[in-house]
């Protein structure tokens, strides 16, 4: 009903997974690239688990996964996994195909035909993957067949690799002591948290653009308040901002003000307590307030705080849900981690969402200029604040006591830097990050196929004429008419813009300056500036 009153072509919140709307945050985008680093070069036939609150994008994560994986992959995917070890089993080997009707009801005949697979898929060079979705809902006597399967393997490799997704139970359902041998086999992990106001903002702008919408409905204030009431979750995001279109199309409103959305989201997302008798209700709060009065009274006054000062990790995990190494946890890290430099350009290829058949690690490694059709390298030296002010992730080479080690950089601030090194990620020091690094840097970009480089004075060509669109992006150009020249402006507006991201103002367009060409656009991974 309202899309023709806002200017849509379809509805841009839908709660359905359509590929065309996904937008990857800054933390979907690591969350990815741990689940492809586990399965590539860390899993090692370990479990992978990533772990997050009900909609945050776990099952959509589950799906570009699956798009990437490469061609010698296959996949079981069991979406329920509230089964009987038996039941388990039968699952799996159907979706692998693989014939188990005699054995159907036998636990020993279904894992022996399943190992006969593997060795099969593992001769011929296949990997194979098993995906359970809503892992917190397997029973205990499932996880133990599901960690046995672990050990079908050979006398070098595991032959199936294993992915964990949940909600956050998993994480306490793991952290049992009866669950420990599972737990020590999982190889990479990561917490899906929700959306931050900005990313918020950046969503819902991203939904709209996609449906069509060439201007934004939502005010300023809308979108925070719409923040506010989804807490960042897609999800309700979606929930929200669908009944706002409604309400707002209901009463002629073309500007969708704080207003609409506060009512949207009470109509959406009703508050619990208002669902109480008010009797009922009043006992509830005289009993909180009784507690809490209990327990100031009876407080010990001189004790310290265990659970923040020697309790467990998850107690500062929402303050600092990424470490922080000093030089000695740094230098132990590097002795520690298998970080290879294939590992390291997996996972920036899995930031830029490369899947495996576009590009190989191991050719990107070499890194020629353009190292495939629009997607270009670049291999050089600089400081920590030229990295900054280009604000790409890059692979940097970190020197250890064990030998050389491969990170890739993604996020600075004025104090520290944040680096992923294997299948981790933690916060260092700066000036630890300069001890064992000696400025040499990788990374890659996309940008138009065939770039004719470098750019002087006088060219003309397809590339000056994407070079003056991309100037005119930014405000900086006027609308083009015929062919582009590389003229005095264009070389006066390029050298600001090298000036501006600490390259050498020549007015030449080379790999570098293309690359902060590149980093003026939205598109792709960004290094994140608060850490």
């Amino acid at each position: 009903m309202y899309l023709e009153f806002y200017g849509l072509r379809e509805p841009p919140f839908s709660i359905t997974p359509d590929p065309r709307f996904v937008y990857l945050s800054e933390r979907h985008r690591d969350a990815l690239a741990h689940l492809l680093y586990g399965i590539g070069q860390g899993g090692g036939g370990g479990f992978v688990q990533l772990t997050g609150e009900v909609g945050t994008g776990k099952t959509t994560l589950c799906r570009l996964l699956l798009e990437q994986l490469p061609e010698n992959a296959r996949v079981a995917l069991v979406l329920n996994p509230r089964l009987s070890p038996v039941e388990l089993l039968q699952t799996i080997c159907e979706e692998l195909r693989v014939p188990i009707a005699p054995e159907r009801n036998s636990l020993k005949g279904l894992v022996d035909r399943l190992n006969a697979y593997l060795l099969d898929a593992y001769a011929q060079g296949l990997r194979i993957v098993l995906v359970i979705d809503e892992a917190q809902e397997l029973s205990r006597e499932a996880l133990e067949q599901v960690r046995l399967l672990t050990n079908l393997e050979t006398a070098t490799q595991k032959l199936l690799q294993i992915i964990l997704l949940g909600q956050p139970e998993l994480r306490e359902l793991l952290a049992s002591a009866d669950l420990r041998q599972l737990a020590q086999r999982i190889t990479a992990r990561y917490h899906l948290t929700p959306l931050s106001a900005e990313e918020t903002e950046a969503y819902v702008r991203h939904r709209l653009a996609v449906a069509g919408c060439t201007r934004q409905p939502f005010s300023k204030l809308a979108l925070r308040k719409l923040h506010q009431h989804s807490g960042g979750v897609p999800r309700l995001i979606n929930v929200i901002a669908e009944r706002a279109l409604l309400a707002g199309y209901a009463r002629e409103q073309g500007q969708i003000g704080e207003v609409l959305v506060q009512q949207a989201a009470r109509e959406a997302l009703p508050d619990r307590s208002r669902r109480l008798p008010v009797p009922q209700l009043g006992w509830v709060v005289a009993a909180v307030l009784a507690v809490v009065l209990l327990g100031f009274w009876f407080w010990p006054r001189d004790s310290v705080d265990v659970a923040t000062t020697n309790g467990p990790d998850r107690a500062t995990e929402p303050a600092r849900p990424v470490p922080f190494l000093d030089a000695e946890a740094l230098d132990l890290r590097l002795v520690e981690a298998r970080a290879t430099e294939t590992a390291a350009w997996n996972r920036l290829l899995a930031l830029w969402m490369i899947r495996a058949d576009e590009l190989d690690a191991t050719a990107a490694a070499r890194c020629p200029p353009e190292v495939a059709p629009g997607i270009y390298c670049l291999n050089s030296r600089g400081s920590l604040d030229r990295l900054a002010a280009l604000g790409r992730p890059v692979i940097l080479r970190l020197r250890g006591e064990a030998g050389d080690a491969w990170a890739v950089l993604v996020g600075v601030d004025v104090l520290k830097v944040r680096l992923g090194l294997g299948g981790d990620s933690f916060d260092i020091d700066r000036r630890q990050l300069e001890r064992v690094w000696n400025g040499e840097f990788t990374t890659l970009w996309k940008a138009p196929r065939g770039l004719d480089l470098p750019m002087r004075r006088n060219d003309r060509g397809p590339g000056v004429d994407w070079l003056h669109d991309r100037l005119l992006a930014n405000g900086d150009a006027l609308p083009l008419v015929g062919p582009a020249l590389y003229d005095d402006h264009m070389v006066a507006e390029v050298r600001r813009l090298q000036s501006a991201h600490g390259l050498q103002a020549d007015g030449i367009v080379g790999l570098e300056t293309l690359l902060a060409l590149a980093g003026e656009g939205d598109v792709g991974p960004v290094l994140r500036r608060r850490l």
